[in-house]
């Protein structure tokens, strides 16, 4: 089971303080929610030449065992500390989230 998050960075904060952020104090705070088997997260490079910016500036994935993992997370403190934290770096209103099943191909 694994949960994205296609986010963008929270209005004023350059692209170098918010991949700093993130991954200074963001992501060990996400580290500690129980029940996480595995968390990424990837940063949106430039491209030269590409004639349109990416969507978003970052993904997270988060990867548990199965739906009640997720579900005991979410009722966790760490959850609520990680989401609460969010507010210093996240812009809510450009990103997107979903939950899904893993299905590699290649």
């Amino acid at each position: 089971m694994k949960l994205v998050y296609c986010i963008c960075r929270k209005p004023g904060l350059s692209r170098e303080e918010f991949i700093r952020y993130w991954a200074e104090v963001h992501g060990p705070i996400g580290a500690r929610i129980p029940g996480l088997r595995k968390l990424v997260k990837s940063c949106a490079l430039p491209v030269p030449g590409d004639h349109r910016p990416a969507d978003f500036d970052g993904m997270a994935e988060l990867w548990f065992d199965d739906l009640a993992a997720v579900l005991a997370a979410r009722r966790s403190p760490e959850w609520e500390a990680a989401t609460a934290d969010e507010a210093n770096f996240v812009d809510p209103t450009r990103s997107a989230y979903f939950v899904s099943e893993e299905r590699q191909i290649l």
